[in-house]
């Protein structure tokens, strides 16, 4: 760590130094233990499996990562955690749309859902599939972190203490959760949720603490008898609100970010959280991810982007990049957003070395290529993936300064993403990753896949959201009188350039043509647009100069050729 780079964060207005700006005020001399000595400030995340996982559950572990490395500098590497909690004593009450073998989870509503059969049939529980889902993905990536399983602990015993804690504030609970509740609601509401010692269900229903030091309660079981049974060992369920201070203070959970949904949740838990003798964490509420049509995203609906849909159509870095930005506004999260946010990742990566250090602390980049490695700049010591962005095309710039930057910082890609998909938008939903390449050969000097790893993984990206998203759509119209003037014109030129033009004079032949009044365009817009619309089929398009370069002069004719046909 530089002294740098530290100082300058004391005063970065980027989200993630402000966040833990509020743990140093919370621990000004670092987090201690009662003899004085440093323990780690712990970071939880919260996983709900009754739904398999997607990018909204993954962006809450990745936007805390990234305030756990900026607690880290500001604090010059005082000790951290990170817990991926899985709330998987819960029972299951909706049976998810996207998932196979709905009448096994149908017959098993209300069950815990590490307690009910996986309809993949892979795992031991619905739950264990969903929580290997989400492990999977983290692991990937290479976070830094620690997974706890709600059914874990209260089956082992773990959270006995917390529970019989619970009962013994029984009343104080009640008195904050009953007034937020409606009339009906508040006849039989219970702080725990029993588990039938004769159906396994997690009831809904009224409870009698019998014995706090036991754990005894009183309740109504599934078959309509008043029996008196313990909470502890995986006997119980906290109810949400209640679940949710409990952990906080049983684990001494220092931060916690969650959705804009829970705000209530967190005053309501943070209250409880006092009567059971601990605190409310320090966290960020969110804005929550939205669908094309403006809704919700949904782990039952299935209604969200899949981290794997994602990955399929574009870059593991472009997925941390959209993540990080403007985590209190609210976004839409489909596939159409993915292309910008591949091409404005690397935008900002290739900016990065030439910033001052107040404005790489700035640059999501920084925050990324630093999320899991040491944020000096060195190797990361995680066994899986070093950074959010490793896969390089280019050497390593000099730092400004002097100062280390994170590992990829100022690589670029030779040709864009936006471009790439013009590219193989005219070749056809058939393309393939070789012919790509060939094309390539044309703009990119050394064109070998093994060269450009990071550049290969877009050529295959840019195929499959072509082949699922842009081929079906194409539709090249016929030019217009002026229209066709323009192209013959542009034909003409073009046989009389060299093949080794560079994009810029492509670029200005384009533009020359578009400037000329006897073509009766209005402006060089309308010009690109008759191009796009009648060469690659599309209303939006790329730098014409680069794309001709690229997909090389004669067969930028051929398709001239085809719309004047």
């Amino acid at each position: 760590m530089t002294d740098l780079i530290q100082t300058a964060a004391q005063t970065s207005k980027a989200w993630p130094f402000e966040e833990a700006r509020k743990l140093i005020k919370r621990f000004p001399g670092g987090k201690r233990d009662a003899s004085g000595e440093l323990v780690p400030v712990l970071f939880e995340t919260g996983y709900g499996p009754s739904g398999l996982p997607h990018i909204g559950t993954f962006q809450e572990v990745l936007r805390t990562t990234l305030v756990r490395r900026a607690y880290e500098v500001l604090t010059g590497g005082h000790p951290t955690r990170l817990v991926a909690f899985s709330d998987d004593m819960d029972g299951l009450r909706k049976v998810p749309d996207n998932v196979p073998n709905k009448a096994l989870l149908d017959a098993h509503l209300g069950h815990p859902l590490s307690r009910i059969p996986d309809p993949f049939e892979k795992f031991e529980s619905f739950a264990h599939h969903n929580n290997a889902m989400l492990r999977d993905f983290l692991d990937r990536f290479g976070f830094d972190y620690e997974f706890v399983s709600a059914s874990d602990r209260y089956n082992a015993g773990g959270f006995d203490e917390a529970l019989k804690n619970v009962l013994r504030n029984w009343q104080a609970i009640m008195d904050i959760m009953l007034p937020t509740l409606r009339e009906e609601r508040r006849k039989t509401y219970s702080p725990v949720l029993p588990v039938s010692p004769t159906t396994g269900e997690v009831l809904q229903g009224a409870v009698e603490v019998v014995d706090a030091e036991t754990g005894i309660v009183r309740f109504t079981d599934s078959n309509g008898e008043v029996i008196e049974h313990t909470i502890l060992g995986g006997w119980s369920k906290l109810q949400w609100k209640v679940d949710w201070a409990m952990r906080w203070v049983a684990l001494g959970v220092d931060y916690e970010m969650c959705g804009k949904d829970l705000t209530d949740s967190v005053t309501q838990s943070g209250k409880i959280a006092r009567v059971l003798g601990g605190h409310r964490p320090e966290g960020l509420i969110y804005e929550l991810f939205l669908d094309e049509k403006g809704e919700k995203i949904s782990k039952s609906k299935g209604n969200g982007l899949t981290i794997e849909q994602w990955l399929e159509y574009g870059s593991e870095e472009s997925l941390g990049f959209y993540l990080f930005r403007e985590p209190k506004s609210a976004k839409s999260l489909h596939v159409g957003i993915i292309p910008r946010a591949v091409d404005e990742y690397w935008q900002f990566r290739e900016k990065l070395p030439t910033q001052p250090v107040e404005q790489q602390l700035g640059n999501p980049v920084w925050h990324l290529l630093s999320a899991n490695g040491k944020t000096d700049g060195s190797a990361s010591t995680s066994s899986a993936r070093a950074d959010l962005g490793s896969d390089t095309t280019t050497a390593q710039p000099e730092p400004v300064e002097g100062h280390p930057l994170p590992p990829g910082s100022g690589d670029k890609l030779a040709v864009t993403y936006g471009l790439l998909l013009n590219l193989v938008g005219v070749l056809g939903a058939q393309a393939t990753r070789e012919q790509v390449w060939s094309y390539l050969a044309n703009y990119v000097e050394d064109a070998d896949p093994a060269a450009h790893p990071a550049l290969d993984t877009l050529v295959t990206c840019a195929l499959a959201y072509n082949r699922d998203f842009i081929a079906p759509t194409l539709q090249r119209r016929k030019p217009e009188a002026g229209e066709a003037l323009a192209l013959a014109a542009l034909d003409e030129e073009l046989a009389g350039t060299s093949d080794d033009a560079t994009a810029e004079e492509l670029q200005n032949i384009v533009y020359e043509i578009g400037k000329d009044p006897h073509y009766g365009f209005e402006s060089l817009r309308d010009w690109f647009k008759c191009l796009y619309e009648t060469l690659l089929g599309s209303s939006a398009g790329p730098r014409m100069g680069s794309f001709i370069a690229l997909y090389g002069i004669e067969n930028t004719r051929k398709l001239i050729a085809e719309a004047l046909d």
